[in-house]
């Protein structure tokens, strides 16, 4: 594979000091060193109700087709858009080379693909990359070229995943690891797989959400000669499809995963149930999200958890960034991407008081937003009312709201009962993992019309008249809607790197089959690899300060009970 071209500015960037960085010969053997061997599940008092079944809710894609669509309005919609976008066709080819180029680069937008080419399923095509590979599919391979710039783009906003690349990359220590990824596949996560490449691994993809795929991301892993299975807008069919060639089943058995980086569960169950004996011989999962962490709870409480599994969010690092800081800066510009709405003084509910919720509640009252919050625990609400936001139960304000966001990580949060009582144009989105929040088979009914107004945004009109903006289908919105920022993901794509590292190179016995949370000295490792880029500088203890609090000098800081 060609290595992806580093930015300068990553180069020079300087590196942090750990326990005097030069210490660190070997990540493999640090990390040995370093990590925990208590497993926090079974303190884990958290009941967990997400069924363990093949009808694990997708929504199935029943308005993606003209033959499938319940209002003819829509046909007649696309067949506008489509002689419009002939007409564009006709006029460009007759003007000058620089609208040329102008139209080559919008013809990469993977949201602004043609009606005949959304309605031909990528596994109808034959293509083939520059080297003659074919073992992907994706949207279109001509996108490559688009997508190895927003790569670029993103390396440079990556600096502490680029750091830890050029420290491993000579010690390979994920050589012979080969890992079956299930993620979002976005420019952040290519530089996150690219990554566990120049690291050592071989590794198969596919996407963890049907709508958050970035077609020219896919297509520039493809022309890497990467095995990527994924595109925007996968049907259900299709969406399993493509976990089953991540695995590899029926396909060579040469190539057999050891290891799972999973978002979401679905790569992991779908292993468990169809490739059993696979599953059993992994050396591990790497979870990333609160419903896939939630499904490895009740997989190891039930006795199906035959490997160890590292809990990635939960990390400090990730529930403090990832989860708060990351959803605060892209919750806004989701929202306006998808609705063009004025949000100072519109009154929000948040659903949900955890690191997501807090990062929503603070971004929107920051820009005037009244802020109304419902919770189940009171520690959280405590929290809530402490930072001036008013509790309430959903029943009591849903008529007000112009806008509900969930960020809870359960199910049916909002049905059909909640959403016929929001008034006339209010917007409804979902700001957790799951597609669950949103009750959408409820409104999967004959009686409620679907109108696709724009990319991932549609309308919902009820028998009545009433008119709610549903956003992304109840899907996550800031992955499906917006771009996030590539230095939080940095952050978490660091964590699960050093958990594939530390989980591949575990010695026979060091995990038991369970789920274990990132070592608390793994933790600000990551940490430590990004501060760099504030040029920031931390105080160093000297022995008298070590003895006087009992820790080491080289950390870890802070014990595993802290609440940062």
């Amino acid at each position: 594979m060609n290595n992806p071209n580093i930015n300068t500015k990553n180069e020079i960037l300087p590196l942090p000091k750990i326990e005097s960085v030069a210490q660190i010969s070997n990540l493999a053997s640090f990390l040995r060193s370093n990590s925990s061997i208590d497993s926090p599940s079974k303190l884990n008092m958290m009941t967990v109700n997400f069924p363990l079944t093949p009808n694990r809710p997708r929504i199935m894609d029943r308005y993606r087709y003209k033959d499938t669509r319940r209002n003819s309005n829509l046909n007649e919609g696309k067949q506008t858009r489509k002689k419009d976008r002939n007409n564009s066709c006709s006029i460009a080819k007759s003007e000058s080379h620089n609208q040329k180029t102008l139209d080559s680069v919008t013809d990469y937008d993977s949201n602004e693909t043609s009606d005949i080419e959304d309605e031909i399923s990528p596994r109808l095509k034959e293509q083939v990359n520059k080297q003659n590979f074919t073992d992907f599919c994706v949207r279109n391979i001509e996108y490559a070229e688009h997508g190895r710039k927003e790569i670029q783009i993103a390396e440079q906003e990556m600096p502490g995943l680029m750091s830890l690349r050029r420290r491993a990359e000579g010690d390979k220590p994920l050589k012979g690891a080969k890992i079956s990824g299930c993620t979002h596949i976005t420019a952040q996560i290519a530089v996150l797989i690219e990554t566990l490449i120049r690291l050592g691994s071989e590794v198969r993809w596919a996407a963890c959400n049907i709508y958050s795929t970035q077609n020219e991301v896919a297509a520039a892993l493809a022309q890497e000669n990467i095995p990527i299975f994924a595109w925007t807008n996968e049907t259900d069919e299709e969406f399993w499809w493509c976990i089953s060639k991540a695995l590899n089943i029926n396909g060579s058995s040469d190539w057999l995963p050891n290891m799972i980086l999973d978002d979401g569960g679905d790569l992991t169950y779908y292993c468990q149930k169809q490739m059993t004996s696979v599953f059993n011989s992994l050396k591990g999962i790497v979870e990333e999200s609160v419903t896939g962490i939630h499904r490895l709870y009740q997989m190891s409480r039930s006795g199906l958890l035959t490997i160890p599994a590292l809990n990635v969010n939960d990390s400090v690092t990730k529930t403090k960034f990832d989860n708060l800081y990351l959803c605060k800066e892209s919750v806004i510009d989701s929202l306006k991407r998808c609705t063009d709405t004025m949000l100072g003084g519109k009154q929000v509910l948040i659903c949900g008081y955890g690191e997501v919720g807090k990062g929503c509640c603070q971004s929107l009252k920051s820009v005037g937003c009244l802020i109304y919050v419902t919770e189940i625990d009171p520690i959280c609400a405590l929290q809530a009312c402490m930072d001036g936001f008013k509790v309430v139960r959903l029943e009591e304000v849903i008529k007000q709201m112009d806008i509900v966001i969930t960020a809870t990580g359960n199910k049916s949060v909002i049905t059909r009962e909640h959403v016929e009582k929001l008034k006339t144009g209010a917007i409804l989105c979902n700001m957790g993992h799951s597609n669950t929040e949103i009750d959408i088979d409820s409104l999967q009914q004959p009686d409620i019309i679907w109108d696709d107004v724009r990319l991932n945004v549609q309308h919902l009109t009820f028998p009545s008249g009433k008119r709610v903006t549903l956003i992304a289908e109840g899907r996550i919105m800031n992955l499906c809607c917006s771009s996030v920022p590539s230095f939080f993901i940095s952050i978490t794509a660091s964590a699960q790197a050093l958990g594939l590292i530390d989980l591949f190179h575990a010695p026979c016995g060091k995990y038991k089959n369970d789920v274990y949370l990132l070592p608390k000295k793994m933790d600000e490792y990551v940490a430590s690899l990004h501060l760099p880029a504030f040029d920031a500088h931390l105080t160093e203890l000297n022995d008298d300060q070590c003895q006087y609090l009992g820790i080491n000098k080289s950390g870890p800081f802070k014990p595993n009970y802290y609440r940062y």
